[in-house]
């Protein structure tokens, strides 16, 4: 199965547009374009699989940079997704922390006047 990575997809494309055009290539097996979650408009890029490695391949390179739609596509062979770190994170203040106490100066004192 390889997955395939469809990008600078026109907002307005469908799922099965999209479909028809791999299908020139072979079997398709599934056909995703990503959302956004708040507006569920397309964020302009989504994913192909077809079980088949070399028309997979044929497709990859038939179909990039070509137009699908009002627009030319990014068409590559998807990379695994990277793991990241779920929920809040957080970062730190403004004052930059660290042993040298941070601040507007850096945690440097000036030596003479004020500011």
């Amino acid at each position: 199965m390889t997955n395939i990575y469809v990008g600078n997809l026109a907002y307005d494309l469908t799922e099965a547009e999209l479909q028809s055009a791999f299908e020139r290539f072979g079997q398709v097996s599934s056909v995703s374009i990503v959302k956004d979650r708040d507006t569920g408009r397309s964020r302009g890029f989504g994913f192909v699989e077809m079980p088949d490695e070399q028309q997979a391949k044929q497709a990859i390179e038939g179909l990039n940079l070509e137009p699908i739609g009002s627009r030319r596509v990014t068409v590559n062979e998807a990379r695994p997704r990277e793991e990241r770190p779920r929920g809040g994170g957080g970062g730190g203040g403004r004052d930059g922390g660290g042993r040298d106490g941070g601040g507007r100066d850096g945690g440097h004192r000036r030596s003479r006047g004020g500011w």
